[in-house]
């Protein structure tokens, strides 16, 4: 690693991983955030977040074929509607093609979540967006 920034700036990483304790008071599914944090955290190729949060998936009683199967959900038949339109909500918040998140996916998004567990939902996404950067950026891996 790089910099160890969880030792170096300890009180600024504790209030980074406040939004978690948050993130498990809301009403969206442990379930769903898992997928969003490993979906989120592929996209950008985060190797530390990649294997912490399929782990933590697995521990979680996620099935692993499913866990496997995120890379290519729309291919995949294990996905309800709820976690296809939670994964285009993740992969366009994530990528911004044209800076903006779609009118059809925002909409489609809409239709599986009342407007406060949306805004939960994409403050999950942001927050693994971010996670990702600062352990990219410090070249944070998993143990071997």
């Amino acid at each position: 690693m790089r910099i160890n920034y969880g030792s170096i700036a300890p009180e600024g990483y504790k209030i980074l991983l406040t939004m978690y304790g948050y993130l498990k008071t809301t009403d969206i599914p442990p379930s769903l955030l898992h997928i969003v944090f490993l979906r989120v955290s592929q996209i950008n190729g985060c190797p530390y977040c990649i294997d912490k949060h399929w782990k933590d998936a697995v521990q979680a009683g996620e099935d692993p074929r499913k866990l496997n199967a995120v890379v290519n959900w729309k291919s995949m038949p294990f996905f309800s509607e709820k976690e296809k339109v939670t994964l285009a909500l993740a992969e366009a918040m994530t990528l911004l093609k044209g800076q903006e998140v779609p009118d059809h996916i925002f909409d489609d998004a809409r239709t599986q979540f009342n407007e406060k567990d949306l805004v939960d939902l994409s403050f999950a996404i942001a927050h693994m967006n971010m996670l990702n950067r600062v352990a990219i950026t410090f070249h944070k891996v998993p143990e071997s």
